[in-house]
């Protein structure tokens, strides 16, 4: 299958699911290109970019696993 280009959206407003986040992650780290994460102290949240390389497939179940953590929002952009 080919690869595509990606970027993942997280915004995590529980901060008891972070370390699981980074969990998954570190499961997917083959494919990821890089990721940025920004407090937002004035919202009380977390919001993080993952640009990442993989099949179509292998971004929706990171995508699925992350969107089930506990106070996690998650969002995909694909690439053509």
């Amino acid at each position: 299958m080919e690869n595509r280009a990606a970027i993942i959206a997280i915004i995590i407003e529980n901060t008891d699911s972070v370390e699981k986040l980074n969990g998954i992650l570190h499961e997917y780290a083959q494919y990821i290109i890089g990721r940025m994460g920004i407090p937002y102290h004035k919202k009380n949240i977390n919001i993080i970019s993952v640009a990442i390389d993989a099949p179509h497939d292998t971004i929706s179940a990171l995508a699925g696993k992350i969107g089930r953590l506990d106070g996690v929002n998650v969002q995909v952009v694909y690439s053509k």
